[in-house]
Order: structure tokens, then sequence, then C-alpha cells
């Protein structure tokens, strides 16, 4: 029996009642503390029993992308980790890698409450949080301290975003500041233009407003940072190409597929309990099930467009092995879950891995990299 869903998470979800973000809090404040926590014995032996429950290591699952070690394909994506307090401890559940963030140069609240909400029958997420972080600066003290108490072992990310106090014509400067703050901390970056939750962010998509972001960033890179740029799941074909030659014109590490949709089509939930409204009346963006068929279709076209030329991050709607494979077999590398493993709790990861496993033998194939984009051949 599955003890986190059988019991814990209709706990959490039901009996308690809690507001989602006060209960993520509470988690990101735990987690912290195992960050934190010097290698003693205790904190060893926690390690290891983490490890010995979560973690399972295949060499078939392994892959490298423009020089970067992943152990397996699994990822925590962005939004859970925002202050990169937990850094250091995500290889623990499993994760072949972590993206921190969304850090914005500036500190921001974010968006007034409440702005989290979770939408069970749909096994969804709604929210409107805003890139409420704080900040660049911050983010660079927690993990030059985090490194210090003990190293990460798997790549970790750093999800780069516009301060909203930044007008859109300076966008570039404010992902650039950030980018020099935190540049040799994270293994890739990741610019964020497709946030549904940060006024005219989506705008900066455009292929003329991305590539001066793109720029000032690669001409910043004198490491060769893998750069990644996350797009929305809402955009148009053609705005996608632009995307994608742009991808191609500076040199990307690849893009990732897809940001929460401002969609509620076949959305089931008719009223958010908290607030009385229905989604339709809710600002924000939509994660989980009902973004996984159409950010599939994106990772597809990307694939397509690019003959797998371009590595591709899958994200939305990944809750089983077969979402894994149907991501991965469509054209991405690798994938993320963050709404995922709220509803399927922290075994989720191994019994992902544990699956592709059996899809790599089902379908005789040696190693992950292997399935990359096998449905469109």
């Amino acid at each position: 029996m599955d003890i986190y869903k059988a019991i814990v998470r209709p706990f959490l979800f039901t009996l308690v009642k809690t507001d989602p973000e006060w209960l993520h809090k509470q988690t990101m404040a735990s987690f912290n503390s195992l960050a934190t926590a010097t290698p003693d014995q205790v904190a060893r032996w926690l390690d290891s029993q983490l490890q010995k429950s979560l973690c399972l290591y295949d060499t078939r699952l392994e892959q490298s992308l423009s020089g970067v070690i992943f152990s397996n394909p699994v990822g925590l994506a962005a939004g859970f980790d925002k202050e990169g307090v937990g850094a250091n401890i995500w290889s623990s559940f499993g994760f072949g890698f972590a993206e921190l963030g969304t850090v914005t140069y500036h500190s921001q609240p974010g968006n007034p409450l409440p702005r989290l909400f979770r939408l069970p029958v749909d096994q969804a997420v709604l929210n409107r949080m805003g890139f409420n972080n704080s900040g660049a600066e911050a983010m660079l003290t927690k993990l030059t301290s985090l490194r210090q108490i003990r190293p990460w072992s798997i790549p970790i990310g750093i999800n780069l975003g516009k301060s909203k106090i930044t007008p859109l014509e300076d966008a570039a400067n404010d992902y650039l500041q950030s980018f020099r703050l935190l540049k040799d901390l994270g293994d890739y970056f990741v610019v964020n233009v497709s946030s549904p939750n940060t006024p005219g962010l989506r705008s900066l998509q455009d292929a003329a407003m991305l590539s001066q972001i793109l720029d000032v960033l690669q001409a910043e890179n004198s490491a060769n940072k893998p750069l990644f740029v996350k797009i929305a799941p809402d955009l148009e074909w053609e705005a996608i190409a632009d995307i994608i030659n742009l991808a191609k014109t500076y040199e990307l590490a690849g893009l990732i597929a897809t940001n929460t949709t401002i969609s509620r089509e076949g959305l089931k939930t008719k009223i958010i309990e908290k607030t009385g409204k229905t989604p339709q009346e809710e600002a924000g963006g939509i994660s989980g099930a009902p973004l996984k068929q159409r950010s599939t279709e994106v990772i597809r076209f990307i694939y397509q467009q690019t003959q797998g030329q371009i590595p591709i991050i899958g994200v939305g709607g990944i809750f089983t092995a077969e979402d894994a494979w149907e991501k991965i077999t469509a054209g991405a590398s690798l994938v993320q879950t963050y709404t995922g493993w709220i509803y399927e709790g922290p075994m989720m990861v191994r019994r992902i891995l544990t699956g592709l496993l059996s899809k790599l033998e089902e379908n005789g194939l040696n190693s992950i990299s292997e399935a990359v984009g096998i449905s469109n051949r």
C-alpha cells in the first residue's frame, strides 16, 4: 500500500484543509533543516535512509547533455524550491537533477494572497505566485552556504525571471544581473519568459525581445554554461518556430516545454472551495494532468522541426512512468515534475525510474537516450 496516497495526502488535502502555500512553506522549512544539517552521524544516517528507499541508479538511465552528466532523466521542476534551500538534498529523493527558482534580480513578495489552489478532481494546481522570492543575491548567499556544508551530487539548474519592477524594455539587463551573480553556482540556466503571472512577461517570447536577452546572456557566458529557454504551452506554432530559430542562432542548450497554461479547457473542477469561484474566474496558470497532452504536442513539434538536434526538457502532467515515457519518446531528453510529485508522493520518482527501465527492456533498448523521439520515427 502507498501510505502517502492512502493516508498522508488525504490528511493534508482534506482533513486538515491547510492552505497549500502555508503547507509548502512548512515543507520547505523541513527540507532546509535537512540541507543545512552538519554531516554528523545523524545527518549521514538520515541521508542514507533516503538514498536506500528513494534512489535507483542504473547506467541505462544516464545521459550527457552539453557536457553535463544526468544520472537519470527525472528532475524537480522550477517553482518547488524557489529559494534554493534544498539544493544539496534533492538527489536523496531520487531526482537526477533539480531546477531552482524562479529567481529575480530584485527581491519581491509576489502577487496578493491567496494565490495557490489545489484542483484534486483534475489532479492539477492553479497558481498565480508572481515570482515571489528573496532575490538573486540572497540565492547566491544560500547556495554558497549549502555548497560548503554538502556539495550537491546532481546537476542544479537555476531558473531566471524578470523582476516585476523592471520595465519590459530593461528586461535584458535584469536577467543579466541575476546571471552575473549566480553563473558560477548553476550547472545550467533557464530564461523564463513564459510565466503567466508577471504582467507582460510572455511578450518577451517575441523573437525580437527574446534575442535581446539572449544577446547579453551569451556575451556574459564565458564559461559556456548550458542555457535553456522555457516556453508557454499556449503559443501558436509559428511563434514556437521563431523561438526554435533563436535557439539555433544563439546555440542554446535546449528548450523547456512547457510552463503552466492559461487554458481552462477540459477542467472538471466547478468551484474552488477556498474562494467559491470557478477556475475560469481565477487568474493564474494551470499545472498537472490538464497540461499533459498539450506539453507533449509541443515537445513533438520541436523535435520534428529540429530533427532532434535541439535537446528538450519536457514538463507538464508527469505522474507515472507512462507519462514520462510518452514525453521521452515524443522527443524529450529529460523530464521534470512538480505537481505530480505533490499528488503522488516521495516514492513517485523511484516508481518512474523503475518503470522506465521496464520500458527499455520491453522495447529492446540499451539506454534512455535511444528512446528519445522514437515515436516520431
